[in-house]
């Protein structure tokens, strides 16, 4: 009874503080700027409340309601932000290919980073660095930060990398927008490190992980989820703030201050939300490397000790489940658990 309570009362907690409390703050924001402009429109005036505990009442519900609506619609307007949803082809290809170009130029300045740092201790460099060194020195796009990069501190200089480990590993993975791309980097993790589509196998591997890294890796979104919430809400508001202008009894100077002030923050969470997966990404990260070998035992097969078998296992499993049924899905015979009262040992635990 008390793990059900814990559960419970966990995801209480991601939908509360995920979805529920920036619901809430947008409804405040909204009964304070734009409710006496439009408090006296037809369905603003039948619900407008006579009391102090009425309008209490009124916003507690209209912030369940609506953060219930927008915890059941977090796939699409994920997807709208991860640039999936509602983009042009030529829009999204576009994205990829400013996205790639962003993560080459971060990683083209972190490598002359330590080439330079390298060329001050060892003189001299090897030819292969050396080479390398002149390239990046010559390269118009690094020589652009080079000055200023060379003059970080060592804390400014791991805030590169930071943004250089918010991409995918595969450039074929890139999405076109940051959002995007900072979450595909946590999902293309199982895979990269042990060929373990994490996307695929994803309900049984949180079913079969330990409590405490399944909930952390609940939890961690929970921030994230938040941001975009905030993020939607302020959009909202800002397109009633400019359609409130029409009413006659509308405000211009406070309507346009507050659609402004909205749309100045809109890229202020939409950093935040892709600064929050960091942690996310953390919680996926243990999840797949202390999840994956109770995941095993929980499909039948033997963790081998070898990692380049572990990944040809992964990868066969990961098929399995993601397309129809193949012969080739046999070769998983040399990693399955042997039958109970037999002497067979698995040939996958070698």
């Amino acid at each position: 009874m008390g793990d059900i309570a814990k559960s419970v009362l966990g995801g209480a907690w991601t939908l509360i503080v995920g979805w529920i409390l920036p619901t809430a703050l947008n409804i405040t924001v909204f009964w304070i700027t734009l409710a006496p402009s439009l408090r006296h429109t037809t369905p603003l005036a039948r619900l407008w409340p006579t009391t102090g505990a009425g309008t209490t009442l009124l916003l507690l519900c209209a912030s369940l309601f609506l953060g219930l609506v927008l915890n059941a619609l977090q796939t699409p307007l994920y997807r709208i932000l991860e640039g999936y949803s509602l983009w042009p082809s030529r829009a999204y290809a576009w994205g990829c290919r400013r996205q790639r170009a962003t993560k080459r130029l971060l990683a083209d300045r972190i490598a002359l980073l330590q080439l330079e740092r390298r060329a001050r201790i060892t003189d001299p460099l090897p030819p292969a660095d050396a080479e390398e060194l002149a390239r990046l020195r010559a390269d118009p796009r690094t020589a652009r930060t080079a000055h200023r990069d060379l003059r970080r501190t060592a804390a400014q200089r791991a805030l590169l990398g930071e943004r250089l480990n918010r991409y995918p590993i595969d450039d074929d993975q890139i999405a076109p927008t940051l959002l995007g791309n900072a979450i595909r980097r946590l999902e293309e993790y199982g895979y990269d490190r042990f060929r373990l589509d994490s996307q695929v196998l994803w309900n049984e591997l949180t079913g079969t992980a330990p409590e405490q890294i399944r909930r952390q890796a609940e939890l961690s979104r929970t921030n994230a989820d938040f941001f975009v919430a905030l993020l939607y809400g302020h959009a909202a508001l800002a397109v009633l703030s400019l359609s409130a202008l029409a009413c006659a009894d509308g405000e211009p100077v406070t309507l346009l201050g507050t659609a402004a002030a909205l749309v100045l923050l809109l890229p202020l969470w939409y950093r935040c939300a892709v600064n929050a997966t960091d942690e996310w990404a953390f919680a996926v990260r243990a999840l797949v490397n202390i999840g994956r070998k109770p995941l095993a035992e929980a499909l039948g097969v033997v963790l081998p000790h070898r990692l380049a078998d572990e990944r040809r296992m992964w990868r066969l499993l990961s098929t399995l489940h993601r397309r129809p049924y193949h012969e080739r899905a046999a070769a998983l015979d040399e990693y399955r658990i042997a039958p109970s009262g037999t002497d067979e040992p698995a040939d996958g635990d070698s």
